[in-house]
Parts: C-alpha cells; structure tokens; sequence
C-alpha cells in the first residue's frame, strides 16, 4: 500500500493532524475527505519539475470541481481545463477572471461557446471542424474574436484503460495528426478566429510515461509544419493523464516527464500548457464509510458498507483498484472480503477480494479517491450524494452539505393530484 495520506498514532488514524474519526462523529458517513496541504505538496512537485520551461497548469476541473479545491489552485496561480459551461461558471465563482482557461470536449453547444466567448477565456481546444465553423460564425455574430487552439490526435497508445484512452484514431477526440495542417490553413482563413496554439491529450492515468515522447515528437514536427506555413502560435498545451499508483504502479518520475519536454517542445520556444487532475487530487482525497453488515457464506465474504457505487463509480466502471483501511479495526485480517454497498446492482462494489478483519460500525477509509470520486457521482437509487470535508493542518471544514431528500426532488414537477 502506497499512500502517505493517511497515518496511524495511538490506535487511531489520522489525515494531517486530524483524527479522522472527529470527522465521522460530527459530519457522519459516507462522506470524503481531503487534505489542503497534500493538494499543495503535489502541485508543488509538479512546479518543481517544471521549472526550467516556461508553463502554465491548468488544473482539470473534471477530476474534482468542488470550489474550495479550485479556489486551492487559483489562489496558487493555476488555470483552469474545463469541459463545460457549468465547469465554466464554477471557475467564475472563485475568479471572474477567465483568461487562464481552456475549453476542451468534442460537445460544445451554442450556449457554451456564447459563454466562453464573452468571458474571454484562454483558448478554445478545437475537436472538429465543424466546432471550427460554429465557433467562428458565433463569434462573428457577437463581434469578438476566438481564440483557438486545434486538438491533434497523434494515434499514440497510451497504454491506459479503453474508456480513458483518448489518443488513438479510433477515439472521438480530436483531429487526425494528416488532416491537422489542413484545418489550421482553414482556420488561418476565417475573420473571426484567432490561432494561439496546438493541443494534444492522448490519455488519462498513464503510468508509463513514455508513450508521450511519441506523442511530443509528432506534435513538434507539426509546430514546424506551422511555422513554415506562416502559422503562429504561443502555446502547445500537451493535456494531462499522468497516472497515480492506486495498485503500486510504478509510475515514470516526473523529471523524465520534464526532459521530454524540454527535449522535443522546448526549442519552439512557447508556452507549455498542462492540464492535470488526478495527480493533483488523486492521492489527496479518501471515501470514508462505515460497515453495516457483515455477510459471510462457504463461497463469498462480503463487507456491506453505506457507501456505493453511486458515491465511488470508478470500481464498477473501470474495475478500478483502490486500496481500502478498517481505521477502527487493526488486528489481523482473517478473510478475504468483497467490500460492497446497498444498490441494488451486482456491479455495486468498491473492492473485491480484500483480506481484512471488520464488525459492524468500523470505519472503512477508501483510498486513493481525490479524483472522479465525487464529481462522478449520481443519485442512482435515489441517494442523496454526500458530504466533502477539508482538513487543514488540525482543522476540518465542511466544503460541501450532504444533500437531503428535499434537494432530490425539488426539481420534479408533480403532479401529484391528477
């Protein structure tokens, strides 16, 4: 087990110089927690790296977007990677000063693209040329000009899981690395688009690094096809996807993420733009849960717990492995259990084959859950989603309520007397 989240003083389990179970006794369970200064520690790993080349991190929204985590990043000097408008209005809570931000999908609507446009933001990370078209004939309705950057699929394998592989031919994302000049000659054509830059993410949770090298090369060479063709850029923002060791992967050092860098982007002498989430948040933030029942047959054990696939959608979705803690339990394990929750699907499960010791009322820590935890979340079986805590040094604060049944419906429209 690899993570320095969590330790153990005294027969109890701490997150900095908080006893996590002061947590559960005032704000209850399911509920995730977060540690401030280990968000700090990893952004400043990454700073650190980098900090020969001239760069800008954009911190991936999707990966967790409660706003006192993005207020972490902008009071840091971050940007923001969004992939929606709602994403969009989040960063604009905690600064309205949008001119850090990129906006990538392959789906932007009419609206969002109005959005972005009238809060100036960095740039637009083109999908399709289509997207081209409506971006350019929205903005020439509104009498501004777009900033854009076109996303260049370089048919690089990450090597990473099929749902989170987003660099190969085959995906949605992106335009082909052979038809990429041609639609930057288009865009250098239309009145009302600016180029700034070139974009590439090939994946997320990679964790042998070196299939961005592949990926660094063809966009360089595609920098040089731009500069020939009289096509300038400021920035080449090569997206995010370094992976965390959920399951003691060994993961590339980031100086050799650095030195690629530097290798092939850094003679072009622009801005290197980044767009991490999970190794930001990912080691930063644990599901807590508590056990209800303990269920035990000749062929399967099974921990019941009162969280859910719902609260933690990544083991089901992905057969994700997070590693798991009995905090009040310490003894030995004596059987190996599946750690389960109570929605009414198989699939409802958080790990599986875990040796472990536990009793009915142990608090159960799910590790590794600062990313896609929360924000994937949903209210499947008609669960509330539930609390978010921050621990700051040997402070904790609540960042967000657990919903309540009223906020469930509050939003249906009954007909309850037809």
């Amino acid at each position: 087990m690899s993570n320095d989240l969590v330790y153990s003083k005294n027969s109890n389990y701490y997150i900095e110089n908080v006893n996590i179970k002061e947590i559960s006794d005032k704000f209850g369970t399911p509920c995730y927690i977060y540690s401030k200064s280990n968000i700090i520690k990893q952004l400043t790993e990454l700073q650190s790296a980098l900090k020969d080349i001239n760069h800008l991190i954009c911190f991936a929204v999707k990966s967790n977007s409660n706003l006192s985590i993005l207020k972490i990043f902008n009071d840091l000097g971050c940007g923001f990677d969004i992939v929606s408008a709602g994403e969009l209005k989040r960063v604009q809570q905690i600064n309205n000063n949008t001119e850090k931000v990129v906006f990538s999908g392959v789906g932007k609507s009419f609206e969002e693209i109005q959005l972005a446009l009238s809060s100036n933001i960095l740039a637009f990370n083109v999908e399709s040329e289509d997207e081209l078209v409506r971006i350019n004939k929205i903005a020439k309705e509104m009498g501004v000009i777009a900033k854009i950057s076109i996303r260049v699929n370089p048919n690089v394998d990450a090597k990473t899981h099929p749902y989170i592989s987003t660099g190969l031919k085959d995906n949605k994302f992106g335009i082909n690395e052979e038809n990429a000049l041609a639609l930057y000659q288009h865009a250098n054509k239309l009145n009302n688009i600016k180029i700034t830059g070139i974009d590439c993410h090939i994946g997320s949770q990679i964790t042998d690094l070196s299939p961005f090298e592949d990926a660094f090369k063809k966009i360089s060479s595609l920098v040089d096809a731009l500069e020939k063709d009289n096509i300038k850029i400021d920035h080449i923002d090569i997206g995010g996807g370094i992976g965390i060791d959920y399951n003691n992967e060994v993961i590339s050092p980031l100086k050799y993420y650095a030195d690629m860098i530097t290798k092939h982007l850094k003679k072009h002498n622009k801005k290197i733009i980044l767009e991490p989430g999970r190794l930001l948040v990912g080691k930063s933030g644990l599901l807590l849960t508590k056990v209800e029942y303990i269920k035990k047959s000749n062929h399967k054990n099974f921990i019941i717990v009162d969280a859910a696939m719902n609260d933690l959608m990544r083991p089901a979705l992905y057969n994700a492995h997070h590693d798991v803690i009995n905090l009040t339990n310490q003894n030995e394990p004596n059987n190996k259990f599946d750690i389960v929750g109570p929605i009414c699907e198989t699939g409802d499960f958080l790990a599986e084959d875990r040796l472990l010791t536990a009793d009915e009322n142990d608090l159960i820590a799910i590790l590794d859950a600062g990313a896609y935890g929360f924000s994937m979340s949903s209210n499947y079986n008609s669960r509330p989603r539930i609390s978010e805590v921050m621990v700051n040094n040997d402070q904790f604060t609540l960042i967000r309520d657990r919903e309540s049944f009223e906020d469930l419906i509050k939003h249906e429209i009954k007909h309850l007397n037809t």
